[in-house]
């Protein structure tokens, strides 16, 4: 609590002698269950009372790009796109793309042999959000390195943006120490800025394919795990604070790598070669 808050209880008990009458005890369970109840309501009437999504593309639109796309095998999203547009059809090249026939490509090789090829040169950069008591957001920024699935580098903010998110891709790799490969989801603050700092910094980007968090599983099981050992049980009161959750979840972290790093067994041939974990 800040001396401000204090002042402000002290007042109140002053001029409101009977206020212990109204308290009612409950658990911190109880309390972190009821913002999330009392956050999912905002924003569901946040949404409601909103502008509208998109429009839905009728069957007739859908059938007719998929016909396109057979019958001129050669023809892209954007030649289709552009077609359609002189039919009068008002559409987004990113809903044509959505509903184009997918070709057969030639064999490759799988997402899990890729993984396994390149541990030692990839990582994993994510954003998860954390709602504040006024039903504000924060976002964490995880960077997660695959050779032993250690955090190299985190951060909190409440307005994320392209330069920002870019400085923490640099801050996660100093003096030169760059991987190969870089994977992350499709979200939109991974926009045209931050692949410019991708680029210059010389690592390629590796872009999972649309909904579907199981191709970059190892952060989102960290991520989980920071929301069940951590973030489940606190509530963060405003913006300034992000020292008081930073500290929690660098210690949950840690304690999760150090858990992590020596309970593992399932890697045979790295079983016995480090010394027992003394907890001390």
């Amino acid at each position: 609590m800040t001396a401000g808050d204090r002042l402000l209880w002290i007042c109140l008990s002053r001029l409101w002698r009977d206020w212990r009458s109204a308290l009612a005890i409950v658990k911190p369970e109880t309390v972190v269950a009821w913002h999330r109840a009392a956050f999912r309501l905002f924003w569901t009437w946040k949404v409601r009372c909103g502008k509208p999504g998109r429009p839905v593309i009728s069957s007739e639109v859908r059938d007719l790009i998929r016909k396109m796309c057979r019958e001129n095998p050669g023809w892209g999203a954007p030649r289709i796109h552009g077609e359609l547009l002189k039919l009068g059809i008002d559409i987004g090249q990113s809903s044509v793309s959505k509903y184009m026939v997918r070709c057969r490509k030639p064999p490759s090789q799988t997402w899990r042999t890729f993984l396994e090829n390149h541990a030692q040169q990839l990582v994993s950069i994510d954003f998860f959000t954390v709602p504040t008591i006024r039903f504000q957001v924060l976002y964490v920024f995880l960077v997660l390195a695959h050779d032993r699935r250690r955090i190299l580098h985190f951060n909190v903010t409440a307005h994320p943006t392209a330069d920002w998110t870019g400085q923490q891709l640099r801050e996660a790799f100093p003096f030169a120490q760059l991987p190969r490969y870089l994977l992350r989801g499709r979200d939109a603050i991974f926009g045209d800025d931050f692949r410019e700092h991708v680029r210059d910094m010389g690592i390629c980007e590796v872009l999972s394919a649309p909904r579907a968090p199981w191709q970059r599983a190892y952060i989102e099981r960290v991520i989980g795990s920071v929301r069940r050992e951590c973030l489940d049980h606190m509530i963060v009161f405003h913006e300034p604070l992000y020292d008081e959750l930073s500290l929690p979840i660098l210690i949950t972290i840690t304690d999760g790598e150090r858990i992590f790093r020596w309970g593992r067994t399932h890697r045979s041939h790295e079983r016995f070669t480090h010394p027992k974990w003394d907890p001390s």
